[in-house]
């Protein structure tokens, strides 16, 4: 990974508050070992109302009005630390959220338990559907069905999760695949065939998404998701190239990793960026990248829930061709 790409990478985990449970990063742990970081929400004083806003638990132990508030003392670790169990406890609580819609976990790798081993989600049947959608979330703390835990936290479950997009892919009779991919560590060791982004993706492609019999794919990346499939372009050319019919990515930053694309990827994709201008406008795009046009809204964990009805007409538009 280049150092330019890298850089991003990192820029972009700093604005999800990136802590790692999981992963690295683990070292200054002086709080966090004197908080239980397996409580749930409602353990935390918190709950989801009927509008998915996170709200604290009031009185009469519903959802009130009170919104969450970082600082919760003058001592900042304390502050980070109570955000990083929280998240913590966000992140089990979209994955159920994914089971109640009908996902189930599939193991990475294969015959890995949650122990040692990471999963990723699919439908009922993914397998067995004519047309595959996979979503890829960016880099950071995020993990599967979120595009940005400030958005879970900060404004609500539609905007800050994959649920809508895999509402309508439902509703479309797609199969849906769900990556996982900062799912990386079990305490001091990599994960086996999940140790990065990248290697995650591979490993999936080649163990549950060629066997499927989706003869068409399209898929959704948000943010450093797109290096990852530009990366999955290139290194699965041959099945990319015959089976992938759409990418939608969604303010991606592939144009860091400095990797050549090829035309049928330019043919099949368009990345909505961020912008004030309104949705679908062109933007300015380089000869050598894939179209452009705003997701209509300037913030760039806000570009995907935006833009999600723009996506899927792309893809039955592409379906069909």
């Amino acid at each position: 990974m280049s150092k330019l790409l890298r850089f991003c990478k990192q820029s972009l985990a700093k604005g999800e508050k990136r802590f790692s449970v999981n992963g690295p990063g683990r070292k200054n742990q002086t709080h966090k070992q004197t908080m239980n970081i397996n409580k749930t929400i409602t353990e935390l004083g918190y709950a989801f109302n009927a509008d998915g806003q996170l709200r604290k638990i009031d009185e009469n132990g519903q959802p009130g009005d009170k919104q969450f508030q970082f600082t919760i003392s003058n001592d900042h670790q304390e502050c980070q630390a109570h955000y990083e169990v929280l998240g913590t406890a966000i992140t089990q609580y979209i994955y159920n959220l994914l089971e109640k819609e009908g996902l189930y976990k599939l193991p990475v790798p294969k015959g890995s338990t949650e122990d040692n081993g990471t999963f990723i989600f699919v439908s009922k049947d993914y397998d067995k559907q004519d047309v595959l959608m996979v979503l890829i979330h960016g880099s950071g703390a995020v993990r599967a069905g979120q595009w940005a835990r400030s958005l879970i936290i900060n404004d609500c479950i539609d905007t800050g999760t994959q649920i809508p997009y895999i509402r309508q892919a439902i509703k479309r009779g797609y199969g849906i695949m769900v990556l996982n991919c900062n799912d990386n560590y079990r305490e001091d060791k990599k994960i086996q065939h999940s140790s990065t982004a990248e290697e995650h993706t591979v490993y999936v492609w080649d163990a549950y998404i060629t066997n499927t019999k989706a003869s068409n794919i399209v898929i959704v990346a948000h943010s450093y998701g797109g290096v990852i499939t530009v990366m999955l372009a290139e290194t699965q050319k041959k099945q990319f190239e015959k089976r992938v019919k759409a990418v939608a990515l969604t303010d991606s930053v592939h144009g860091f990793s400095g990797a050549k694309l090829s035309k049928h990827l330019k043919r099949i994709s368009k990345n909505w960026i961020s912008s004030t201008s309104p949705l679908d406008t062109p933007m300015k795009t380089p000869e050598f990248d894939i179209t452009r046009v705003s997701a209509g809204h300037p913030k760039h964990e806000m570009t995907s829930c935006k833009c999600i009805d723009s996506v899927f007409t792309f893809f039955e538009e592409k379906l069909r061709e």
